[in-house]
């Protein structure tokens, strides 16, 4: 009999309504509203992140000698003196989540195989692999480079990696080469663990090659593991078929294998490297630390996602899944929920089915028949299934799930109108389950690899409206910035985190004077401005503001500063479909064709529209853009990057626009298709050629009225 049915139905009790109890019972404190505790937890810093650490019962062998030690962005000093390291966190659960009788890691394939992973296997199986990565000389700092579907392989690949002090990196097998190789060579690792293929779309892809032709280019990899995903690997005559096979150094089991411990490591020791495009230049390599990772991811799936603990009598068999590929830090906010003792059920395919005969019920009739109780996924995959016109009460049990979760791009309010009246047929039909309330929790979220958090997400006591986020996440100092640095109610500026956060990043890997770290996020406003807790500037010395670079409205004129909205990145970088990207990194691709001389693509992702791309392209003499070439531009965006990362449109032109320094103007022409004046978003005298913006402004009058 499974666990769930020798338990009564758990009260599901908010999360963060068990917080605020502890808050009054252990510290007197009490708030009047969530704005109150908001600010609290912004203004008195050092109180919040005590709390956290005490709620969640961080451990350390060694006390901190304070809690925020230095107020300074970037360089705030964090818990001095404390020690953590994430397998330690995730390990803490595994006897009493085995006792309570619930897998760590449940994994469905395309094939419909379900593999569960049970909490003693993964620490034997972590323990296993870390082993034989120190027997191979791995240290702490070393880098181990990830070539890895969302597979439970690749979670106790990373789990054995960071036990050890090992600095963990990833890269999803749908990236091309030259993407991947844009990241690892910069963080030159020690290790590469690489998958031989996988199933995708109803296909099988081999990635022999690429891994050959990565451990070509990547001199310092001293030792290759392969994993023997779809069977490539076995039948290959590639000299990278002949390295060592995953599944066998997993194999281990004796007395090293139980008396295994992960290493304590300093509070901001490297956890991994995560990858952040911007508009030029090679993707920015950010790293983070162990114990912020731990500490804002814990407070960001309890507090806020409302996921629970699956053996806590509150959320007893709760079963998290959310979505994503491993190039998506998703795929690290899935893993999270091991922080927590929460079972993590994760699907390795195409959420869409067949690509030749799409099936957006894939993924519901995956939840339905893995009881899953949080689905999350991008907001366009919502959007797709209200498109493809699905009846959700006839893909199975969905029952069980009690709250939606999105992020990737601000959610249509339609979008979800149609989702919570699917959720209520769903409900009317259930004959066992019963809900405390009329609607499904949406938990909305929006956040960044940049930090590996959230800013913005969901509070489960809070008023639900469709297309706008509940509040601003406690420890986060968010504002609505307008363009002389004041914060705005109602009104939409530039979201700023006026405070430091745990998880920020400590630095860029190869960036040792901060020179990119500072110019990614903190240059837009004068140091010392607003960095006063709870308002008011500071010193220059404090630093400045983080500056993530997307439009948002914090409340409405007149009211409380409560339910925001995303309305889409302020900069020029790409967001696809959840994952982001440098416009840098598509002009690799695309001018590496002999007959493009030149350019610009600009996403005008915005208020919860669906994201529209258009390429433009200057091309040598006599060429024109026939589809002969334009399947050739697609094609080398494909295999370059990723389908995901393909243009609705491409267009011929003359000239790309310039300022006088020679940078592409993305950002002015991105406002000026999105229907702000041209006097007010390119000053002519800056540019090099402000006669070619006639045509882009005649086109942007066409598009706008094509989708009025």
């Amino acid at each position: 009999m499974s666990p769930t049915a020798t338990h009564p139905a758990p009260p599901y009790v908010p999360q963060i309504r068990l917080y605020q109890e502890w808050l009054q019972s252990t510290r007197q404190l009490q708030f009047a509203d969530y704005p109150a505790l908001w600010h609290w937890s912004v203004t008195d810093l050092d109180a919040f992140w005590q709390s956290i650490w005490d709620y969640f019962d961080m451990q350390s062998p060694t006390p901190h000698s304070a809690v925020l030690a230095s107020n300074v962005m970037p360089g705030a000093i964090w818990f001095p003196g404390a020690q953590a390291n994430y397998a330690q966190q995730v390990l803490r659960h595994v006897d009493a989540a085995h006792a309570a009788g619930f897998p760590a890691i449940v994994c469905q394939d395309e094939s419909g195989c379900v593999t569960e992973l049970s909490w003693p296997e993964l620490r034997r199986q972590a323990a296993s692999l870390a082993l034989h990565l120190r027997a191979q000389g791995v240290q702490p700092g070393d880098r181990v480079a990830a070539y890895l579907p969302n597979c439970p392989e690749a979670m106790v690949a990373f789990l054995a990696t960071v036990s050890l002090g090992a600095v963990w990196s990833i890269c999803a097998p749908d990236m091309g080469t030259a993407s991947v190789l844009d990241r690892f060579r910069q963080i030159e690792p020690k290790v590469l663990i690489a998958v031989d293929g996988v199933q995708y779309a109803g296909r099988a892809h081999d990635r022999m090659d690429v891994v050959q032709a990565l451990k070509d280019a990547l001199p310092t990899v001293q030792h290759l593991i392969v994993h023997h995903h779809i069977g490539t690997a076995s039948s290959s005559t590639l000299q990278v078929a002949r390295a060592t096979v995953l599944a066998d150094t997993l194999k281990a089991s004796s007395a090293l294998t139980d008396s295994f411990e992960p290493l304590w490591l300093p509070f901001d020791h490297p956890l991994w490297i995560v990858y952040s495009s911007g508009t030029t230049g090679l993707p920015k390599p950010i790293v983070h630390g162990h114990g912020g990772t731990v500490l804002v991811a814990l407070a960001l799936k309890i507090l806020h996602n409302d996921i629970g603990c699956s053996y806590q009598p509150n959320s007893w068999g709760e079963r998290y899944h959310w979505y994503s590929s491993t190039g998506w830090v998703m795929w690290n906010a899935q893993l999270s929920g091991l922080l927590n003792g929460t079972t993590c059920v994760i699907y390795d395919g195409n959420p869409s089915g067949p690509k030749d005969a799409p099936d957006w019920g894939t993924l519901w009739r995956f939840a339905a028949n893995n009881r899953v109780t949080f689905f999350g996924a991008g907001a366009a995959f919502y959007a797709n299934c209200q498109k493809a016109g699905l009846d959700l009460s006839h893909l199975g049990d969905l029952s069980h799930i009690r709250a939606l979760g999105t992020t990737g791009s601000p959610l249509a309010p339609e979008t979800q109108s149609w989702g919570s009246a699917q959720f209520r047929a769903v409900r009317a039909g259930a004959t066992q389950q019963a809900w405390p309330d009329a609607d499904i929790w949406w938990c909305n979220i929006s956040g960044g690899t940049d930090f590996c958090g959230a800013f913005i997400g969901g509070n489960r006591e809070l008023p639900q409206e469709p297309g706008v986020m509940q509040c601003r996440l406690l420890g986060c100092a968010v504002e609505a910035w307008n363009e002389a640095g004041e914060p705005v109610v109602g009104e939409v500026g530039e979201l700023v985190c006026s405070q430091p956060i745990p998880s920020m990043p400590l630095y860029f890997w190869g960036d040792p004077e901060n020179q990119r770290y500072l110019a990614s996020y903190f240059e837009m406003y004068p140091k010392g401005l607003g960095r006063k807790p709870g308002g008011g500037d500071a010193g220059a010395e404090s630093g400045g503001v983080w500056r993530h670079g997307d439009w948002l409205r914090i409340g409405a004129q007149g009211a409380l500063a409560e339910g925001c909205v995303i309305y889409g990145r302020s900069d020029a970088t790409i967001n696809r479909h959840g994952l982001r990207m440098g416009t840098s990194e598509i002009y690799s691709a695309v001018e590496a064709l002999p007959e493009v001389l030149d350019s610009m693509v600009v996403d005008l992702e915005y208020l919860g529209r669906e994201s529209y791309m258009p390429l433009f392209v200057v091309l040598r003499p006599g060429v024109s853009l026939d589809e002969a070439l334009t399947a050739r531009i697609r094609e080398s965006i494909r295999s370059a990057l990723s389908p995901r990362f393909l243009p609705n449109a491409i267009f011929q032109v003359a000239e790309i626009p310039r300022t006088l320094s020679g940078k592409k103007q993305e950002l002015p022409i991105k406002k000026l298709m999105l229907g702000q004046p041209l006097e007010k978003v390119v000053n002519r005298e800056a540019m090099a050629n402000p006669g070619c913006l006639d045509w882009y402004v005649q086109m942007a009058r066409e598009h706008l009225a094509r989708s009025a």
